[in-house]
């Protein structure tokens, strides 16, 4: 009975908070998906007229409101551009997780999400395991983008191209590196400034799902520079996905099962700033968790404590560091353009940050690209669910890309570097997808 006059709350409080959208068309201006598609229910007012009668639509067809629900990017755009400051991402997060309240995950997200995710360590050997075997249904794309795709008699992906698996046996948790070291003196000669130990900040560096099954580079490039930079970096062993997924899937109970596993993780060490190098990673824990504390039986001031230290890798470097520039080698400045992500930009507000981390290696000249801040349209699960969609907004922002006669396309949101990586592969371009924290130490 207590859970269901909870959930009944809920539905109420999303019917009251979508009825403050007044169909202004703001958000149709602005949607990736509206501008592919044209359809209304594609567009958050759609979505949100839809939502006012969710109690209704919940016995009548809860499948089918998830099904216009998911065809969202989350990308933000519309909340940045309401004039009324309507949460629309907000409000869809919680609807989803009404519905699965209601209706319960199917088998398969259950398996992946309950019985994978919600256990750290299952996943890592479940991931290492897939990664021993991967070759023998992948092959190399053929080109310098890194990615792979599926061999001819494998059925899935066979459209995509993608990046392997990392051996989690080689990299396990993130290990400070000791700038006194043969191996990476290379690391601290880039620059005239000596080492300086006086003025030292101790971090805890938050990797991330993405960054550490898949983009392990992002990490090792992380570290060095935020060593090369001066700062003390401690990292918890196993540290779990910071609940995006699960919460996007309306699995209340694997986000708040990972945000306490998380929780208890980071609480043990000690350090002045959690610093991630993914988009999403940053705005889960800065504002999905906080905004779902208040909602769960995870203590709320422990949620805000570590929300309030946490801090995206390149305005740390920039606001919080000393951002040393490395000196220019005696070659030709590569070009780089930079892809603003939105979880970054539209929800966090940082977008000069990550070009100051660029334009601070004087090997590289940062370009700008026509709609940097516009979605490359990978949306997390939209991507699975909606490849077809995905691609035509992909594929528009590869065309952008290409347009500034690029070597390198950074950007600060793992997620987007799969996604840019997929298009700018498939189209045989020369162009390397990179983070801002691998250009600048490069």
């Amino acid at each position: 009975m207590a859970d269901l006059i909870k959930l009944i709350g809920l539905i109420r409080e999303i019917r009251d908070e979508a009825g403050t959208c007044k169909r202004c068309g703001s958000c149709q201006a602005v949607c990736p998906v509206y501008a592919q598609t044209g359809l209304e229910s594609d567009v958050a007012r759609g979505k949100l007229t839809l939502l006012e009668g969710l109690e209704q639509e919940m016995f009548k067809n809860p499948k089918g409101v998830l099904k216009r629900l998911d065809r969202c990017l989350s990308c933000g755009s519309c909340v940045v551009n309401c004039p009324r400051n309507v949460n629309v991402l907000e409000i869809f997060i919680k609807s989803r997780v009404a519905i699965m309240d209601f209706t319960g995950l199917s088998m398969v997200k259950k398996i992946i999400l309950r019985w994978g995710l919600s256990y750290p360590r299952r996943f890592d050997y479940f991931i290492k395991s897939v990664s021993l075997v991967q070759k023998l249904f992948m092959k190399p794309a053929g080109n310098k983008s890194g990615t792979f795709c599926v061999r001819q008699f494998f059925p899935f992906f066979r459209d995509r191209h993608f990046f392997p698996l990392a051996n989690l046996q080689k990299y396990g948790k993130a290990e400070p590196l000791n700038p006194s070291s043969e191996q990476n003196r290379s690391i601290f000669s880039k620059t005239s400034a000596p080492y300086n130990h006086k003025k030292e900040l101790k971090v805890a560096f938050f990797s991330g799902c993405v960054i550490r099954k898949l983009l392990p580079g992002i990490a090792r490039a992380s570290m060095d520079a935020l060593i090369f930079n001066n700062v003390k970096v401690v990292s918890s062993d196993r540290e779990g996905c910071c609940g995006f997924p699960a919460i996007m899937a309306g699995d209340r109970v694997t986000f708040n099962r990972l945000v306490q596993y998380n929780l208890a993780k980071f609480e043990s060490l000690k350090f002045d700033y959690l610093v991630t190098s993914c988009a999403t990673c940053t705005f889960a824990i800065k504002k999905i968790w906080p905004m779902m504390a208040k909602d769960s039986r995870i203590n709320l001031e422990r949620v805000v404590a570590l929300a309030e230290k946490t801090i995206d890798i390149n305005q740390f470097l920039v606001l919080k560091g000393e951002l040393k520039e490395i000196k220019k080698e005696d070659k030709e400045p590569v070009i780089v353009t930079y892809h603003d992500p939105c979880h970054l930009k539209k929800s966090l507000g940082i977008a000069k940050e990550p070009r100051k981390v660029i334009c601070a290696n004087k090997n590289y000249i940062l370009k700008e690209m026509e709609n940097a801040d516009r979605c490359c349209g990978f949306g997390g699960s939209f991507n699975l669910k909606n490849y077809s969609l995905s691609s035509r907004i992909g594929v528009e922002k590869q065309r952008d890309i290409r347009a500034t006669g690029c070597g390198i396309v950074a950007s600060g949101c793992p997620a987007c570097i799969m996604q840019i990586s997929d298009f700018v592969s498939k189209a045989q371009e020369e162009i390397i997808v990179k983070h801002p924290v691998e250009v600048y130490m490069s």
